[in-house]
């Protein structure tokens, strides 16, 4: 089986208000790219991955006027891929949903969100999680922008296990103009992407106590050595979702392993991002598919879709360019054998 995670920028401005794809010549969210062209490009590399699942990150509004089932199922069957199925869970405001594009012979899929809402350790993601944020002995209420999805999914096998996709808040200090400002916001905002974190990890943890097979996907905004204020905390958001290396309770991905293991050199990216007043372009690992210890036995093999990076990628024009085009992140895909 094929599962990926593909965060799609702005996949929600190629919809009306009607679910249906506006496959025109207007601008998309994307840099100077067409609704058309980002269609067309988005299209080509779900084709291309082949996955039977697809974690949608930044999947179409779901809104009082849209409905990102609608619309994903509407772009899938316009498109004729063979991931027809959605599933989504608890809405957010941002007009970037987390949802699950899937293929109906091959899995079932629901939002299956296990917990209390007012569960002290480990709440349901749409409830709210107090923890002592700056050391004043107070604790802060933190809510997720975007609740996690969590799902429950039975292979047509008959393998069940649970996925979890995330999109955990970026830490950019949006509004700051001044060095001081700029520095505070950044600060917080960190303090509260880490909250989320331990708010994930407590949600796996129980995961795990309960024998479940799992996987967390998405993208996690964040990695290590990706800023200047990681040192004042000591771990990244990917160190605390993955846990304790070589723990019972670990979760692996090699792209992030490899990261932790040598912050200087080269690594693996899943992002690319121009930035303006540098005059180029940054990489960043980002996206992640993290499996539970059980599921390393089952031959998992991981693949970034990167269009410089993976070869395949590189020497395929259609396919190089379609990844530039569709989104500023690119797929990644976990290959792995979920038999009954």
């Amino acid at each position: 089986m094929r599962l990926a995670s593909y965060n799609i920028e702005w996949f929600s401005n190629l919809f009306d208000d009607d679910n249906n794809l506006n496959v025109d010549h207007q601008p998309s969210g994307r840099y100077e790219v067409s609704r058309a062209d980002q269609t067309g490009a988005i299209a080509h590399v779900l084709k291309a991955l082949d996955a039977d699942a697809v974690m949608v990150i930044e999947a179409p509004d779901q809104s009082r006027r849209r409905d990102t089932v609608a619309a994903l199922e509407h772009f899938a069957d316009v498109l004729e891929l063979r991931t027809s199925k959605a599933v989504m869970g608890f809405r957010n405001d941002t007009q970037q949903e987390i949802a699950l594009l899937y293929d109906p012979k091959r899995l079932t899929a629901e939002h299956d969100p296990l917990g209390d809402i007012y569960d002290a350790q480990a709440p349901r993601f749409d409830g709210q999680f107090r923890i002592d944020l700056d050391i004043d002995a107070t604790r802060d209420v933190v809510r997720f922008s975007k609740p996690p999805l969590e799902l429950s999914v039975t292979t047509a096998e008959g393998r069940r296990l649970r996925l979890i996709g995330a999109h955990l808040k970026s830490k950019a200090p949006h509004g700051a103009t001044t060095r001081d400002a700029i520095m505070r916001q950044s600060i917080a905002n960190r303090r509260k992407q880490l909250a989320q974190a331990i708010w994930l990890r407590a949600r796996i943890d129980g995961h795990l106590s309960a024998g479940d097979t799992l996987i967390v996907m998405g993208d996690l905004n964040d990695g290590p050595g990706l800023d200047e204020y990681e040192h004042l905390f000591g771990r990244s958001s990917v160190e605390i979702v993955m846990g304790d290396p070589g723990g019972a309770g670990s979760l692996y991905d090699p792209h992030a392993h490899r990261a932790l293991q040598r912050k200087l050199g080269a690594n693996p990216t899943t992002a690319r991002f121009f930035i303006e007043q540098e005059n180029r372009f940054l990489q960043a690992l980002l996206d992640y598919i993290m499996v539970s210890p059980d599921l390393m036995s089952a031959r998992p093999c991981w693949r970034i879709w990167h269009p410089f990076d993976d070869p395949e990628c590189w020497t395929t024009p259609a396919l190089r360019e379609a990844l530039l085009m569709a989104s500023d992140h690119f797929p990644v895909t976990l290959d792995i054998e979920l038999r009954g």
